[in-house]
């Protein structure tokens, strides 16, 4: 699988949605490789748009479509401050990946500080899993997008944000503390984007 990460802040929020559906409509059948799409606008007016493909070749072959060039260029009047970044690599981190039964989604922005410890990590959370989902049944799966800058984009997706934010309040257990505070030595939050009405595609 292949991402294309897009965010920015919106400056007309009805026509990002318009925009947003119209591409849905016209452009999806045409789009030869796309998987689905996760996307939103925060509640302080950020954007991000997480469009998956399944493969890089597919998602190029879309952006150089000419009816992409030219929703693109409609949908740009919606939007300023937007950035691109492409995966270089993708990991289903939680339950098999994102759902798209979600009713709140959280985007963590991350730096990778240990890339080494991260690996040993990861491997240990898939054996955590069933006490994570014990700990954390709001939680419906998750979905990382890493970035050839040492960057990755991490995406939770939850039962909904009523659940999310009382899970949050219940202290983990002990082997789970753990885990944390070494996730925090392995990885740097950069920006929190929470989607509570998030597009999903």
């Amino acid at each position: 699988m292949f991402i294309q990460v897009i965010t920015g802040t919106v400056t007309d929020a009805a026509g990002f949605v318009r925009a947003a559906d119209r591409w849905e409509t016209e452009l999806r059948p045409g789009a030869k490789g796309f998987l689905g799409s996760t996307g939103g606008i925060t509640p302080e007016g950020r954007f991000i748009v997480m469009a998956r493909f399944a493969s890089e070749a597919d998602a190029r072959r879309n952006s150089e479509r000419p009816e992409q060039g030219a929703w693109w260029a409609e949908m740009e009047k919606t939007v300023r401050d937007v950035s691109f970044q492409a995966s270089v690599e993708v990991k289903p981190a939680m339950f098999g990946g994102g759902s798209d039964a979600a009713g709140f989604v959280q985007v963590m922005r991350q730096s990778i500080k240990d890339a080494g410890k991260l690996a040993v990590l990861e491997a240990d959370m898939k054996e955590l899993e069933a006490e994570f989902h014990a700990y954390r049944p709001d939680i419906l799966g998750s979905i990382v997008a890493v970035h050839a800058d040492g960057t990755r984009t991490d995406v939770v997706y939850f039962t909904s944000q009523a659940a999310a934010r009382a899970g949050e309040a219940v202290p983990p257990p002990a082997e789970l503390q753990a885990f944390f505070a070494d996730m925090g030595a392995a990885i740097a939050i950069d920006e929190y984007l929470d989607l509570t009405e998030p597009m999903l595609r």
